[in-house]
């Protein structure tokens, strides 16, 4: 098992700390978010782990086992970073954001997942963005679970919060098998020239799971309750519940 972090972003909502250094780089309590994911991995036995960057990419070096950089990550979206690096889709690994901190009991939750492709989806989001936000659905996207415990819908704007049964995390596994789709997906859009209605160099990730799941492809949810952040802007960072959240899981992590 190896683990990819798209860690490529310029964090702008971030600014004055993103002015010197990538996103994940900024510093919660004196310790950066990716020293923070990096800790979780490696506490389950993760060691490979493969960042791909863009923005102040020089100063992910040393960071990993390896570091891929996506040169044209200012003109480019998250998808464009991954398929950077895809000589790296060829093994079980899980793909991670760079923004994001989780606990090492949702990391185990995942790695338990027998799925192709694993979704990690935080049933509790709704009081943690209330708290990020005046206005929850502001930020939010759809996401709908069937009856199989699959993703049914992702990724579009909601007009209520019915239609948000948990938030994507930006955490998953895949199998080769899941890793397979993944790329077939992708290719097919590139000729095409769009991901739901993008182009493909602009498309998010999430576009492109709803593509798969379009196409007939089973996206299993992972389900967790809390236990992790991600940080997005400067208020997220100031945010006492952003601290507090760290302190509870790293404390049951130790």
């Amino acid at each position: 098992m190896k683990a990819v972090i798209l860690a490529a972003g310029e964090g702008t909502r971030l600014r004055p700390y993103t002015l010197d250094r990538p996103k994940c780089l900024v510093e919660i309590d004196g310790v950066s978010l990716l020293d923070r994911q990096l800790n979780v991995l490696r506490s389950k036995g993760i060691e490979e782990i493969v960042l791909i960057g863009g923005y102040r990419a020089d100063m992910l070096e040393g960071k990993s086992t390896r570091l891929h950089v996506n040169a044209r990550y200012a003109e480019t979206n998250m998808v464009s970073t991954l398929f950077s690096a895809e000589t790296e889709l060829r093994e079980d690994l899980i793909l991670a954001y760079g923004d994001i901190v989780y606990s090492r009991q949702n990391l185990e939750k995942l790695l338990e997942s027998t799925a192709d492709i694993a979704v990690t989806v935080d049933l509790d989001w709704e009081s943690y963005w209330c708290e990020r936000f005046e206005n929850p659905l502001d930020d939010a996207e759809t996401l709908q679970i069937g009856s199989n415990n699959c993703i049914v819908e992702i990724g579009q704007k909601p007009t209520s919060i019915e239609q948000i049964q948990g938030q994507y995390m930006g955490l998953m596994k895949f199998s080769p098998q899941g890793l397979e789709i993944l790329s077939n997906t992708y290719h097919q859009a590139v000729m095409r020239g769009e991901i739901q209605g993008k182009s493909t160099e602009k498309a998010y990730m999430t576009d492109l799971l709803q593509l798969m799941i379009d196409e007939g492809n089973a996206l299993s949810v992972v389900k967790v309750h809390g236990g992790w952040v991600e940080v997005d802007t400067v208020e997220d960072l100031n945010l006492q519940l952003t601290h507090l959240r760290l302190s509870e899981f790293q404390a049951i992590n130790s």
